[in-house]
């Protein structure tokens, strides 16, 4: 990792493909979509956007030739159960421990995520609510990710500077989140981008602050 002249005192989370493995979660709900409204199947290029963008951005991405399919899969996600997907999270390996670690040492925690409307249910569904101070989704900002408005309201929050703050996350929009905001950038489980940093388990960010 880079030298950083400030001692780190926050450190921001990405959610999906960060603290859960969702891949396959977010397969099934997608693929869902595409099945009740007949559509062909979800390929791995819509995977793969639908992963780092808000359910806004993926339906839309998804439904982009048919806005009448994109206005029943709107609909038809203003209606989900969030048990319906959450059932299909897994925690990532070492999450808690390194939350606990990260607590104890006094650094302030957060996250910011491109979901929207379920993110306290699965806090509270895996345990997760404790640790985390402010938890920033896409229904609080008007602009979302890859603008740096969440980690910008994060660090007013906690009356941090940039220097003072890393972000976790696994994406290219997680990097270019960072460097918008001017915070440092540790890339998880994705060693094909840039970062100050990569680590492939947790409890490899107590190494860094």
């Amino acid at each position: 990792m880079e030298k950083r002249t400030s001692k780190i005192r926050g450190v921001i989370y990405d959610c999906d493909g960060v603290l859960f493995d969702s891949l396959e979660a977010n397969r099934w709900f997608y693929s869902s979509f595409c099945a009740a409204l007949g559509r062909e199947p979800l390929t791995e290029e819509e995977l793969g956007y639908a992963h780092s963008h808000t359910v806004h951005e993926a339906i839309h991405h998804i439904f982009r030739n048919a806005p009448d399919k994109e206005r029943q899969a709107l609909e038809r996600f203003s209606r989900m159960d969030p048990e319906e997907s959450a059932a299909r999270l897994k925690l990532e390996p070492n999450i808690i421990p390194a939350l606990q670690a990260l607590k104890a040492r006094g650094i302030r925690l957060a996250i910011s995520t491109s979901r929207t409307t379920n993110m306290g249910y699965i806090l509270k569904k895996f345990g997760l609510e404790p640790f985390f101070e402010l938890v920033v989704t896409t229904r609080d900002v008007q602009n979302p990710k890859p603008h740096p408005e969440s980690i910008e309201k994060i660090l007013q929050n906690f009356s941090l500077e940039e220097e003072e703050v890393l972000l976790v996350g696994d994406s290219e929009i997680d990097r270019k989140t960072a460097l918008a905001a001017g915070v440092g950038f540790i890339a998880y489980k994705n060693r094909e981008i840039p970062a100050c940093a990569h680590m492939d388990d947790h409890l490899a960010i107590l190494n860094f602050v």
